[in-house]
């Protein structure tokens, strides 16, 4: 936000900052905020889980899922729409992004399928993120209460419309966070099943060196033994 617009709003009487404040944090002025939701569940090996979610036309969806960990971390993904269309369908993916612009309204169905797998259980995380489209907004009634003379030179409607903008960044902030500590989720547990490989495979290496050591020491002694019986 520019420095010139809080100036400018310091120099309002107390009423009329106090209106102007209070109207610019009201949420009925702000632009809707797209709501997000995120989910990090378990899905069993052979197993389907299906999610809804009620979505109005001219509303774009975006969906993102990774598997974090199980397995080759991959599972299927399908999203079907309330006449039964398959609008996406992925075969056994890490990981995802996609966007759906909704035509119809109804509860959208988001599937996960592990049932290919009969031994991993797989940890799956995903995020649904709403973005309403909606026409502009008309003139707010408060702002025609504010004289111009009380204005000294600023408009209230560009200081909403930077309040509206950083917290819109905000939320996609906080969005890319989320999406990051998953991806980092999932790369912990990827080095954490690899060490236990290596563990495994290096003590089995030991195990296997100190038995060739040992049958060899064997073998060796057993060349100079002299096994003939002396008769006196």
């Amino acid at each position: 936000m520019a420095v010139g617009s809080w100036q400018a709003l310091g120099q309002l009487s107390p009423p009329l900052l106090l209106l102007a404040v209070a109207a610019l944090l009201s949420p009925a002025q702000a632009i809707p905020q797209a709501p997000e939701s995120d989910l990090t569940f378990s899905l069993a090996p052979g197993h389907r889980e299906c999610f809804y979610q009620p979505v109005k036309p001219g509303t774009v969806v975006e969906i993102e899922y990774q598997v974090i960990d199980g397995g080759e971390l991959d599972v299927d993904f399908t999203v079907t729409a309330p006449s039964g269309t398959v609008l996406l369908a992925e075969h056994r993916q890490g990981d995802g992004v996609h966007s759906v612009d909704v035509k119809e309204e109804g509860d959208y169905e988001i599937c996960f399928d592990n049932s290919f797998s009969h031994i991993s259980e797989k940890l799956i995380f995903f995020e649904i993120l709403l973005d309403h489209m909606q026409p502009e907004e008309e003139r707010p009634e408060w702002m025609d209460a504010i004289s111009a003379d009380h204005l000294i030179g600023m408009k209230l409607e560009d200081l909403q419309e930077s309040l509206n903008s950083v917290k819109a960044r905000l939320s996609r902030s906080h969005q890319i966070q989320t999406v990051l500590r998953a991806f980092e989720a999932r790369d912990r547990n990827l080095q954490e099943s690899n060490l236990a490989r290596v563990n495994l495979w290096s003590a089995a290496s030991v195990l296997a060196l100190m038995g060739v050591s040992a049958l060899q020491v064997y073998l060796v002694r057993s060349l100079f033994e002299d096994k003939r019986r002396v008769h006196t």
